[in-house]
């Protein structure tokens, strides 16, 4: 069945082309256009385009509809072209005329467009709150290891003395600013397009106020030409945010591909958190950071692609957009558990202490030995040229002194400064609600 079909056979070899993968992707979409068709029913009896025992019927239906796809009972067989053929079948199968009058005063341009706002907007929502979650995990890790010291580095050498509290706490901070682009994209999901029909409304006296306020969207989108541009607008947006969280995830994998290295070993991974070799029975690889990595540098081309994808279209609705659900549902899952297997592991990490007590880390202590050579009355200048004189000369020796003692001054990491951006983002944010 087709919502679309008046009759005229397609051709097998065309309709299995243009209908591709539909039928496994708009599973990602059941539930939502479910949704969507009860408030669309709801506002048709309101408008007298329905009876109030058609609505009835039709709310009964979809509610058994939402029960099956809850249970994983529901499916899309070959003889439907995608998700909303097969609900308007069942609707109409069961209750005849009413299911038959679903569709009216909306297209299915609206109606896909509609479910995958609702898709996309939970959708950063389930992603905001795993990322919250993660920020809570960095910020206690950082509040246990901030005395614990280890080498910064710059340029790949041994620059300063750093703490674990302060990369910890560091990749929290920047978690909070990823969060940004996923409101963003949150925002331009929260629009409803319900109502624009193919895009130039419709004749029928329908409420789009009503059913913005049923789906829950925080807007309407007002121009039914401007809600079919949503179309790949969402889609792209949501990609950034992902691409931009990625990058913070994946330079993190990275620190500590390298910190769990034997060169380095900052940190040790347990041993059932990493995989071995077929051939040398020592290794212990730290396979999950690399697959987050990779994972992660990928998700970073996905608003590229999307975005040669859609850019050169004019407005209107395009068969195009049909490709942007192969292209990004699948990494929105993957995203979802790059985000569940950190916040499995990262608890699990752990951190090798008295790092700086290493002879090769006692350069990362000059900058120490010049203040206090500032602090005696040496001018800067000086002071820098005489630690660089005595390392260069092999007669440098560090300042061993800079414990805890000073690390509540030089390394500020500001848990409480970051803590209240938590608690204001969540206070400000319709993303967190």
């Amino acid at each position: 069945m087709k919502i679309w079909d008046k009759g005229i056979a397609v051709d097998q070899k065309i309709e299995q082309f243009t209908v591709g993968q539909d039928r496994a992707l708009d599973m990602y979409l059941a539930r939502f256009d479910v949704q969507a068709s009860k408030a669309q029913a709801n506002m048709l009896a309101k408008a007298g385009l329905i009876s109030a025992e058609e609505n009835q019927q039709l709310q009964q239906g979809l509610t058994e509809l939402s029960a099956q796809i809850e249970a994983g009972d529901f499916v899309i067989d070959e003889a439907f072209e995608d998700v909303h053929s097969k609900i308007e079948y069942y609707l109409t199968e069961k209750f005849g005329d009413a299911g038959k009058k679903i569709h009216t005063a909306r297209s299915r341009n609206d109606q896909v467009l509609t479910a995958i706002q609702l898709f996309l907007k939970d959708y950063t929502e389930r992603a905001a709150a795993k990322t919250m979650e993660l920020v809570r995990v960095l910020l206690e890790k950082a509040q246990a290891h901030q005395a614990d010291l280890m080498p910064g580095y710059t340029h790949f050498q041994a620059a300063m003395p750093s703490s674990f509290g302060l990369w910890f706490s560091a990749y929290a901070e920047h978690l909070l600013l990823d969060l940004a682009l996923f409101e963003a994209a949150h925002t331009v999901a929260d629009q409803n397009p319900l109502g624009s029909g193919a895009g130039f409304g419709s004749s029928f006296p329908i409420d789009r106020k009503m059913t913005t306020q049923e789906l829950g969207f925080g807007n309407l989108a007002v121009s039914s030409v401007g809600a079919q541009m949503l179309r790949g607008k969402t889609e792209k947006t949501v990609a950034f945010a992902m691409a931009g969280m990625a990058a913070t995830l994946a330079k993190m994998a990275y620190d500590l591909v390298l910190y769990n290295s034997q060169d380095l070993a900052f940190v040790e991974l347990p041993a059932a958190f990493t995989t071995g070799s077929s051939i040398m029975p020592h290794k212990k690889n730290p396979d999950v950071f690399e697959l987050i990595r990779a994972r992660c540098n990928a998700l970073q081309a996905l608003p590229n692609t999307i975005a040669l994808t859609t850019s050169n279209l004019p407005s209107g609705y395009h068969r195009d957009f049909q490709i942007l659900k192969e292209l990004l549902f699948e990494p929105m899952t993957q995203f979802l558990d790059i985000l569940d297997i950190v916040l499995f592991a990262l608890p699990q990490l752990r951190i090798k202490p008295n790092l700086l007590n290493q002879a090769k880390y006692d350069t990362t202590f000059t900058v120490e030995n010049i203040n206090q050579l500032i602090q005696s009355g040496t001018p800067f200048r000086t002071a820098y040229k005489e630690v660089g004189h005595a390392v260069e000369a092999g007669s440098y020796t560090p300042h061993r002194e800079f414990t805890t003692t000073h690390l509540g001054s030089v390394h500020n990491l500001g848990l409480e400064e970051i803590q209240a951006k938590v608690e204001a983002l969540r206070k400000s944010s319709r993303l967190l609600r």
